[in-house]
């Protein structure tokens, strides 16, 4: 089964939040010189008096952000992710985090869909970073349709989200009537040979690689983890006792990512064979996205290759 395209991320974040703002004057949107890239323009074009064009000085931003949302506001935040996680760390930990900022982090531009801007602009790291940082909570959407509901959750909940936005139109794993389930694992394809944990943009292309599994006689149990902190371990527990092997795939580093988060659950709760997929402490290369998927092994049909490959010790 092929799955259709969505729209791009980056346009239903300029969206959502723009008809967030219709209804709630909390809403403001700091840009840091690429609402054009992010396509915070949308909210720009629609709300011209709550938008602050903020330069290219992250660290600032998050600072102006977080005294704002001492005022009552509600700041979302509109960079890419190598800009909002990285270059401007110790003011999201110190004046966001540890003081529990009603601060949205919407960053756009994450994995490997920045390929073309550079490997400076590719953060490889990001979940691991932000799950370990107290009091954030972490989302890695799967599609425009679920880009648009954790959005919409963020603005309902008090206290600092990180939301991880990919650059480019993706596969589209949800209809119109999904509804996001915060903090609970999704199971999105039914099986018993194997255990598929993903997240983010990556789960359309699991899906994928599990029908291509089923071709080889191998019945994948898909599972996604939209929200990566705080963790479903009873969801993980449950996805792995379903098969007993467990394979997570992440388009991120699998040292502190995905993985790490999985083998933490089980290791503590439900001890059973495990890989991981995703990037091995590596900076990922510069090139068009379907080749660096194919390059990192998280095609679809590169996913199913390894899936098959892999000797279980049971």
């Amino acid at each position: 089964m092929t799955l259709p395209m969505g729209r791009p991320m980056r346009e239903v974040f300029g969206e959502t939040v723009s008809d967030l703002a219709d209804r709630d004057a909390r809403i403001v949107m700091l840009d840091g010189d690429l609402g054009s890239s992010t396509r915070a323009d949308i909210f720009e074009h629609r709300h011209p008096d709550r938008f602050l064009q903020m330069g290219i000085a992250e660290q600032n931003m998050i600072g102006v952000a977080a005294g704002m949302a001492t005022m009552g506001l509600m700041p979302f935040i509109s960079t890419f992710v190598s800009f909002a996680v990285v270059r401007p760390l110790d003011q999201v930990r110190v004046q966001v985090a540890q003081t529990g900022a009603n601060v949205k982090l919407t960053a756009g531009y994450a994995g490997l869909f920045t390929g073309m801007a550079g490997k400076t602009h590719h953060i490889v790291d990001d979940v691991s970073i932000m799950r370990a940082m107290p009091g954030m909570v972490v989302i890695s959407p799967a599609d425009d349709v679920e880009t648009d509901r954790a959005i919409r959750w963020a603005a309902s909940y008090e206290g600092p989200v990180y939301v991880r936005i990919v650059r480019d139109a993706t596969q589209r794993l949800f209809d119109d009537e999904y509804r996001f389930a915060f903090g609970r694992a999704l199971v999105v394809r039914e099986g018993s040979d194997v255990t598929l944990v993903s997240t983010g943009a990556q789960t359309p292309r699991t899906v994928e690689a599990a029908d291509l599994l089923a071709e080889r006689g191998i019945s994948a149990h898909v599972v996604h983890l939209p929200t990566l902190k705080p963790l479903d371990v009873e969801g993980i527990v449950a996805a792995a006792e379903r098969t007993g092997r467990v394979v997570t795939v992440e388009e991120h580093t699998v040292l502190g990512g995905l993985g790490g988060a999985v083998a933490e659950a089980l290791g503590e709760h439900r001890p059973t064979s495990m890989r991981r997929i995703g990037f091995e402490d590596i900076y990922t290369e510069s090139a068009p996205n379907d080749v660096l998927l194919d390059m990192y092994g998280l095609s679809a049909e590169r996913v199913a290759e390894h899936v098959r490959s892999i000797a279980w010790n049971s």
